[in-house]
């Protein structure tokens, strides 16, 4: 069994995509992400191959290495169109379908048929969304029994759902594991976690606001567990967004964004997010004095450790008299991604 270092779980949007870019070549050669298409309520087969090509064609294009792309939100009506314009991206993409025990029969038939006409594979995407249910085993029986043993398979244990805040939540992921990883031959297996919880303005009241990183010790807890599968195993997250994030959908009349932003920073032992301004006559101030704060941190890696950092450093340090430098929401969203992405990969290359 072989997989890549790291599963980052990213809403096929642009401020995601956007990232790999600014990625050093290191860093992404080693980055397998699992794309997740937002939902579209009630939407048409016509106006879903649209959408499917506006937010699918620069995932698949920053995915040199390969990847997952998965439409966890599609409705029952919507499956036949959605298989077809996701298909291309499978069969002569570098991306690989992705079902789930949970989903509804044709979804997993119409994975399995185009992981089929790709021949790179299926990725079975498991959720623990409290306590393991062991009733879940037997439907990835079945699943798998669908597939053939002819597929190469992945597993993605997804804990998305498990509040990071959970002691548990290691002890959780091995019952899922002991459960899934004897079905099959599985040629890759990464265990998925949340963390960063959904960011509210009064979070970021009095100060800025710390979140134990539950997820990694999860991670840590797992690979330490002794079980001759865990050497093996990817890590996954959410980045710095939460799991509740996928599911918005797409509003592209919404006018105006909120008066507060986010910069966000991951130490080993915490995900730290400091209050930023976009508009009104102390944005530039506020923004340059959040920036300042996180490259003070004990913990903070320096400009060299990487473009986010390097970013944080030039806001910091920039002038008053002008906001250029400070960004705005999607910058602070894809700035809080490259240091994070950047930090897992090197903390997992070393160990």
């Amino acid at each position: 069994m072989s997989g890549p270092l790291y599963v980052p779980v990213l809403p096929a949007r642009a401020h995601a995509t956007a990232v790999f870019e600014r990625l050093s070549r290191d860093v992404r050669a080693v980055i397998r992400p699992l794309w997740n298409l937002p939902p579209f309520p009630g939407g048409t087969p016509k106006m879903l191959a649209t959408a499917v090509g506006k937010y699918v064609d620069p995932a698949s294009a920053k995915s040199r290495h390969g990847g997952w792309i998965d439409a966890p939100f599609g409705e029952e009506d919507q499956i036949e169109a959605l298989a077809e314009a996701l298909s291309v991206y499978c069969e002569f993409g570098l991306l690989r379908p992705v079902t789930g025990p949970e989903r509804g029969e044709a979804q997993q038939t119409a994975a399995v048929v185009t992981a089929r006409r790709g021949s790179r594979g299926l990725g079975i995407r498991v959720r623990v969304t409290g306590e393991w249910d062991g009733r879940s085993g037997d439907e990835v029986r079945s699943l798998l029994a669908r597939a053939g043993p002819e597929l190469p398979l992945d597993l993605l244990v997804d804990m998305g759902a498990v509040p990071s805040v959970r002691s548990d939540a290691g002890k959780e992921a091995l019952r899922a594991l002991d459960a899934l990883m004897p079905l099959a031959d599985w040629r890759s297996a990464a265990l998925l976690g949340g963390g960063v919880p959904t960011v509210t303005a009064d979070m970021l009241e009095e100060g800025p606001w710390e979140e134990p990183r539950g997820d990694w010790w999860m991670w840590r807890e797992v690979r330490t567990s002794g079980r001759a599968y865990a050497p093996k195993l990817c890590y996954g997250d959410y980045g710095v967004q939460s799991a509740s994030a996928l599911a918005q959908a797409p509003d592209p009349g919404r006018k105006g964004a909120p008066a507060w932003g986010v910069l966000r920073y991951t130490t080993e032992s915490s995900y730290l997010l400091f209050k930023t301004l976009t508009r009104g006559p102390d944005r530039i101030a506020v923004n340059r004095a959040a920036a300042r704060r996180i490259t003070q941190l004990p913990d903070f890696r320096g400009a060299g450790a990487g473009p986010g950092e390097q970013w944080l450093c030039e806001c910091a340090n920039g002038p008053l008299s002008t906001g250029e430098g400070t960004g705005g929401p999607k910058e602070w969203l894809q700035m809080g991604n490259l240091q994070h992405m950047t930090y897992v990969v090197r903390s997992l290359t070393d160990g």
